[in-house]
């Protein structure tokens, strides 16, 4: 039998995006430090075909001081008809990705490693950010931070610096 994963002990579940629509939206900062790894994972509910960027941005605190693209491509993983199947497909990896204008409901999952960050420019922070978009289209997301630095029964804190 293999270990059993208790994600609320061994991961840090973090809001990045309530569920909203439409407009171009930037998520929660959230401090990478204490994590060997982030998956930032958005589902979008897409009921108008217009396309919408999503994108990783770096930062040196968690308030999104001097925020910037990350530029390091990263792995990205997507299902673009949720309702069909439960199938995550890997994508080119990349440090964007733009869904299809196919009115689908949608899974996208970006993989970090913060050690691709720019840490000598003092960037332990990341957020997610999509581009505009049409109003009829919800968008939410989550953080899910892994493989904690340091054992304790419940994971460090990412949203303070």
């Amino acid at each position: 039998m293999s270990a059993v994963l208790c994600l609320p002990q061994e991961t840090k579940l973090v809001t990045a995006l309530k569920p909203q629509a439409g407009a171009a939206l930037t998520g929660a900062y959230v401090s990478v430090k204490n994590y060997g790894r982030v998956f930032v994972m958005v589902d979008v509910d897409q009921a108008n075909a217009a396309t919408m960027a999503i994108s990783i941005e770096q930062a040196t605190a968690v308030a999104g001081t001097g925020s910037k693209v990350i530029t390091v491509a990263v792995p990205i993983w997507a299902n673009e008809d949720c309702a069909t199947n439960d199938t995550l497909v890997r994508q080119t990896d990349a440090v964007n990705f733009t869904t299809s204008a196919a009115t689908k409901v949608k899974k996208v999952v970006f993989e970090i490693d913060p050690a691709t960050l720019d840490l000598a420019g003092g960037f332990d922070c990341l957020c997610v950010k999509t581009g505009a978009s049409n109003a009829a289209n919800i968008t939410a997301a989550s953080y899910i931070l892994t493989a904690p630095r340091f054992a304790c029964a419940t994971p460090a804190s990412a949203v303070v610096d």
